[in-house]
């Protein structure tokens, strides 16, 4: 780490120069042929200026070029029900991985006794989670599945994920109001349900069978991408679409980030992005894209079937005789940092794509809150007390829900212990009235021991938040809405449970009392009227038509 500081300071932070994070240099593929002839362009990002300008706030990216827009992790996840009864159920120490049981419910995960009530249960069935939504119309949904749009399984766009030879026919889906949904496959029922005011919805059937296919379905080609800069990232082929390796088991669960180590050179970690789908869904969000954990053969299901030439020659055997590799990207792609199985069994998360960018183009949006990305510098909000003030009166953040949705975003990353939201997407086709997605949460979840209260620093300021997340806070908060209890059981689905270790989920039931605080002192300063936006009462009950205060 001592010696990866400085290109850290000079290429992640871009101190002086004003450059805003990561620039991952752009390397064209050499290979005359290998479908890891990549040439994915992350959509650029504009460096901080010295002084704060509007434009700094009003600044986003318009032609996004491939599914990982701005340097974001795509890491989908959907929950599948809470499990009837868990009684804190930890798998036996000496249990080998290879003997953990398959997927054997529609949830994708381990079963969990039949005995005792389920936390999850209770809490879907609470009157806070079974608000409406307004009557959708073809302008709030994303397809408009009765036209002749085409679907492909395989991205395209500037993804570079082609067959070699060239013979194979892609299969095509031309849905129509002739067939039914349930006719189609998992990775499109879940596209055409995206509305303008959700990924998913609540009780959708479809994450369940989806979460299953990213954890039993075929690999059949893996190759990396390019634009990342820290760590080995892997687009995974499925047998019937394309999903999103975001990352692969590094550190023990137990293992905590250093006390030394600076946010943007942090480890990004699988079981934080499986984590951080279970959260969004339990706060009702809803804006995490589906995210699996699954133990992979690095031999048969990653070396064997990959194309890349580049990542293929990064394998090797450790001294211990384990099968590790590393890739290629700007940090912690070496052998120093190789990504290693127990001799070839390793953790990894995936996360379902998001719709082909052709189809579906999002805006990149940089974060009002984002940090300086520098060791010494700070950002401009960290310095003065009044810069929401001047947020709320640029656009898109003086009229609409964009402010309300940043609010969210903020109390999401304070559960977790995230610091690094730079930048987040929005689809285009909602303009500025849609929620945020919440991608690339890989730096969650790395300190129990520490409340980072700097996160929280939108919401101190702002004093701004939805009536239905406060609402829900509040409830969450309660002993028989315990956060902890509701993670645990919900986190018990997925094939790698124990996802996250007790330490981490008694932190999110402290942070969740620190959130309520900070609102309980605005409420006081300001009166609950000016802090609490009302979403819960008239039309559209928990979405306000564009351009409320």
């Amino acid at each position: 780490m001592i010696d990866l500081l400085p290109k850290l300071e000079k290429r992640a932070a871009g101190a002086d120069s004003g450059d805003g994070g990561c620039q991952c240099a752009h390397h064209p593929a050499g290979e005359a042929q290998g479908w890891g002839k990549q040439r994915a362009r992350s959509a650029a990002e504009a460096g901080w200026p010295n002084k704060h300008t509007l434009r700094i706030l009003q600044d986003f990216s318009n032609e996004p070029s491939s599914n990982l827009t701005s340097h974001s992790l795509e890491k989908n996840t959907a929950a599948g029900e809470r499990a009837e009864s868990f009684g804190r159920m930890r798998p036996s120490a000496g249990k080998a991985e290879d003997h953990k049981p398959l997927i054997g419910d529609a949830s994708g995960g381990r079963t969990v006794p039949a005995h005792g009530a389920s936390g999850l249960s209770a809490l879907f069935e609470h009157p806070l989670y079974k608000i409406d939504l307004p009557t959708l119309t073809d302008d709030d949904t994303l397809f408009n599945v009765n036209t002749d749009i085409r679907f492909y399984p395989r991205t395209t766009g500037n993804q570079g994920w082609h067959n070699d030879d060239g013979n194979e026919e892609e299969e095509v889906f031309s849905p129509t109001g002739e067939v039914t949904a349930e006719s189609y496959p998992n990775w499109l029922r879940f596209h055409i349900g995206i509305n303008r005011y959700e990924l998913y919805s609540r009780h959708s059937p479809v994450l369940d069978a989806l979460l299953k296919d990213l954890v039993i379905q075929r690999i059949t080609s893996v190759g990396e991408t390019d634009g990342i800069c820290f760590q080995t990232v892997l687009i995974i082929q499925l047998m019937l679409y394309l999903s999103y390796s975001s990352l692969f088991f590094r550190q023990t669960r137990e293992q905590e980030t250093p006390p030394d180590f600076f946010y943007f050179s942090d480890f990004e970690r699988h079981n934080a992005e499986i984590a951080a789908f279970h959260l969004d869904r339990i706060l009702d969000f809803r804006r995490v894209p589906p995210v699996a954990g699954r133990l992979v053969n690095m031999t048969r299901e990653i070396r064997d079937v990959t194309r890349d030439k580049k990542l293929w020659r990064t394998f090797f055997i450790s001294p211990a005789n384990n099968v590790c590799f590393y890739g290629e990207c700007s940090y912690y792609c070496s052998t120093e940092h190789a990504l290693c199985g127990k001799p070839d069994q390793i953790e990894g998360s995936l996360a379902a794509f998001l719709p082909d960018l052709n189809l579906a183009k999002r805006k990149t949006w940089r974060n009002p809150w984002r940090r300086s990305y520098h060791k010494r510098k700070k950002a401009e909000w960290e310095v003065d007390p009044d810069y929401c003030d001047e947020v709320k009166q640029t656009p898109p953040y003086d009229r609409g829900t964009r402010l309300l949705d940043i609010m969210d975003m903020t109390i999401f990353d304070f559960l977790m212990g995230n610091m690094d939201r730079h930048h987040y997407e929005t689809f285009e086709k909602f303009g500025n009235d849609t929620f945020i997605i919440h991608l690339d949460n890989g730096r969650g979840f790395g300190k129990h021991s520490h409340d980072e209260l700097s996160i929280l620093v939108p919401l101190s300021q702002c004093c701004r938040v939805r009536q239905s997340t406060y609402l829900r806070l509040q409830l969450l908060a309660k002993e028989e809405y315990q956060l902890s209890s509701l993670m645990e059981e919900s986190l018990l689905r997925d094939r790698l449970s124990p996802i996250l270790i007790q330490p981490h989920l008694l932190a999110m039931d402290r942070r969740l009392r620190l959130v309520l605080q900070v609102l309980a002192g605005c409420i006081e300063k300001e009166g609950y009227t000016s802090v609490v936006e009302e979403d819960l009462e008239g039309d559209s009950a928990t979405h306000r038509s564009p351009g409320h205060r």
